[in-house]
């Protein structure tokens, strides 16, 4: 793990229309309040062809992420749009490509979260946030939702859930709600602090 002073929390995501980057977005505001460095990450979406297709760099938006980036960090936010109530495929590859993190134990003991969006209001939010849970848990990382004593948590009728951040895109609106941006904040933060208080203990 990097010296304190260069810890971060890292936020893994991928997002093919934008709102789950949003949702991202967010939660940096929210790491970054509670004084750690957040590091935006996402990965390629995945090829049907047999040959690398895309350049190294993507064109815009956040870089892709290597596997050193995921090694060091101090905590992990995992986002990304729902696919038949799971993860979508591009995520899923990038972390099944994880083993050598497992072996060593490099994520174990570090907090993490995750966060989601959908199209639709029932189109799977909890189920794709507990299908990104199950790889962290395997990896011995520390889940941390987000707490009712958040009052949007009570509130909200747009996204937001126990089990992490999450955005109702009413068809295809990436623009967040007031409580889904002060969810992902609290929920950045949470995290944040949780991963500065290891980092220095």
């Amino acid at each position: 793990m990097p010296a304190n002073g260069d810890a971060y929390v890292l936020i893994l995501y991928y997002s093919r229309n934008g709102a789950t980057a949003n949702l991202a977005a967010e939660l940096a505001r929210g790491v970054e309040s509670s004084g750690i460095a957040a590091r935006l990450r996402t990965v390629p979406p995945v090829s049907p062809d047999t040959d690398a297709s895309l350049p190294p760099v993507p064109d815009s938006g956040a870089p892709y992420c290597s596997i050193d980036d995921l090694r060091h960090c101090a905590g992990l936010l995992l986002g990304s749009p729902t696919r038949f109530g799971n993860m979508a495929s591009p995520l899923r590859y990038f972390l099944d490509q994880t083993s050598d993190l497992w072996l060593d134990g490099s994520l174990a003991g570090k907090p993490a979260a995750v966060f989601t969006s959908t199209g639709s209001l029932h189109g799977g939010q909890e189920s794709t946030l507990i299908s990104m849970m199950l790889p962290l848990l395997h990896h011995g990382m520390l889940i941390s939702g987000i707490p009712y004593s958040e009052a949007a948590l009570m509130h909200t009728r747009s996204g937001g859930t126990p089990y992490g951040a999450s955005h109702w895109a009413e068809g295809n609106d990436t623009e967040l709600s007031k409580d889904e941006q002060t969810l992902c904040r609290a929920l950045g933060a949470r995290v944040g602090a949780l991963a500065r208080k290891l980092a220095e203990g």
